[in-house]
């Protein structure tokens, strides 16, 4: 074996490895999930806002809003981001880039 082949890798980037294996696309919603939950929190802390007060603002319950700041749950709808950036004050803005 050359050392040419010994990795295939050297010098490439790790989204081309991730995109070689089909895991791109999954890794990229984890990290936005992770920052997303981490912006919110963050803004909770800052208005000085409870989950509870959150759930009731956003009229929802408290293990919704759990859910929506576990950064590992990737199940949340839009409109469930939208109600919790709207009651902290903020919008929410996606893009395709």
């Amino acid at each position: 074996m050359t050392t040419e082949n010994a990795n295939k890798h050297t010098g490439s980037h790790f989204d081309d490895f991730l995109a070689e294996d089909d895991l791109l696309t999954e890794v990229e919603a984890v990290a936005i999930k992770r920052v997303i939950s981490f912006q919110l929190e963050q803004e909770m802390k800052r208005t000085g806002l409870t989950k509870t007060q959150l759930a009731s603002k956003m009229d929802t319950s408290r293990s919704a809003v759990d859910r929506l700041l576990d950064p590992e749950n990737h199940a949340v709808t839009l409109r469930t981001l939208e109600r919790a950036a709207g009651v902290l004050g903020k919008r929410l803005r996606l893009e395709l880039i």
